[in-house]
């Protein structure tokens, strides 16, 4: 059974997580409105997004080492300060250059809590139960993700641009609040106890090099970084651009373009809750090419519709295929790799993916503007493909591994 801390660990992680989702969508859907305000060509606002995830990706490298020497819950509450400071800054941007300096700042407090928040969760709750809070975890994106959908078309019209960023601390200071009252998990702890029995000192890279350690690790960090880029290339390829071509293209409102999310995002909730389910009955791996085959056909379908009603209905098939899979990462790295290393591992690799990711929405609207988004869309079914040979081929199936 998982005991009351494990609970109070994974509230904390879901929390920070979802405010991770919350600051990326309403970035999504403020786009227009901050462009016409500042004057910011296509390319510009598609950077705000791309150099936060880049800002994640050094964050991620940089605290999720940290927090491998230093501890988890301490670490985590120094990138919630980062973040919740840079955001507020946001609000006060006079053109493009301060705002995308704040924006990468940002994103490198965001980088820290997917990992860290991960590794915290999982080292909290027993094997059997691992990639159920693996799932739970990557649901609170998603639930930061459907309040950004909710509340963006009602206040963004009131209160600007400017002001939904200072919304978007408001996630942040809960966040801080539930970590406050966490302690460091028994198995960081008693490992951290065991290095200084030993006198052993790490230095700031033994845990990179854990990641590297030998062929056999090296196939499965190479395995997961092809993984996580296929997951965050088509989750923001699709997600970042789609409610603007329904409002430019289909001619959907804010609140119809609002609509599609909502449903789409239930349906990647749904997904995800399904995928930790099926992974600690069946095994990982089984479970990532059942998704991974899932996303092709999806997205294979959903790029011949040209109906606005069935592009809104068939959403939630969408979604449950393309980010069913987020609530299996967290569980495979955190079998993959030792205690000293974990969250490094979280962070470092999926935030790798964060980055190639990020030129999902690039490439996407280049695409789009070139030929159709049908076209781009079902560019999409090719890289999942390639995720399912790379799981096929490099990843191991780890399914109740003992942590070590």
């Amino acid at each position: 059974m998982t005991n009351n801390y494990g609970w109070k660990a994974l509230l904390g992680s879901v929390v920070g997580y979802a405010m991770d989702g919350f600051d990326l969508l309403i970035l999504g859907f403020m786009l227009t409105a901050i462009s016409t305000d500042l004057a910011l060509s296509p390319a510009q606002a598609g950077s705000l997004v791309t150099w936060t995830l880049i800002g994640a990706v050094v964050g991620g490298i940089v605290f999720g080492t940290l927090s491998d020497r230093y501890g988890r819950v301490r670490v985590l509450t120094w990138t919630i300060v980062l973040f919740a400071v840079f955001t507020g800054l946001c609000a006060f941007s006079q053109g493009y250059w301060d705002l995308l300096i704040y924006r990468t700042v940002a994103g490198i407090g965001l980088g820290g809590e997917f990992g860290i928040g991960m590794a915290l969760a999982i080292e909290a709750w027993p094997a059997r139960h691992r990639a159920r809070a693996a799932s739970y975890v990557a649901l609170g994106w998603q639930l930061g993700v459907l309040v950004a959908t909710l509340l963006t078309p009602l206040l963004l019209p009131i209160i600007g641009w400017r002001g939904m960023f200072i919304v978007g601390i408001f996630p942040a200071f809960v966040a801080w609040i539930l970590r406050s009252k966490l302690h460091e998990p028994k198995i960081f702890l008693q490992r951290r106890t065991a290095l200084q029995l030993e006198k052993e000192k790490l230095s700031n890279f033994d845990s990179f090099k854990l990641l590297i350690k030998d062929k056999a690790t090296i196939k499965i960090s190479i395995g997961v970084a092809i993984l996580t880029s296929v997951q965050n290339f088509g989750y923001y390829g699709i997600m970042i651009w789609m409610p603007n071509f329904l409002a430019n293209q289909l001619g959907f409102s804010l609140t119809k373009s609002g609509l599609w999310t909502a449903i789409t995002v239930c349906g990647m909730m749904g997904g995800i809750w399904i995928f930790g389910q099926i992974a600690d009955r069946f095994g990982r791996k089984p479970s990532f090419i059942l998704f991974q085959f899932g996303a092709v056909i999806s997205i294979v379908v959903y790029s011949q519709l040209t109906n606005p009603v069935a592009m809104l209905a068939s959403g939630a098939f969408l979604g449950m295929f393309v980010n069913g899979m987020m609530g299996g990462y967290g569980a495979l790295m955190a079998e993959a790799y030792p205690t000293q290393a974990r969250a490094t591992a979280q962070n470092v690799l999926f935030n790798f993916g964060r980055a190639v990711g990020g030129f999902g929405p690039i490439v996407v609207g280049t695409l789009v503007s070139a030929y159709s988004f049908s076209l781009a869309i079902g560019f999409l079914a090719l890289i999942y493909v390639i995720d399912m040979i790379a799981t096929l081929y490099l990843i191991p199936e780890l399914k109740g591994k003992t942590l070590e």
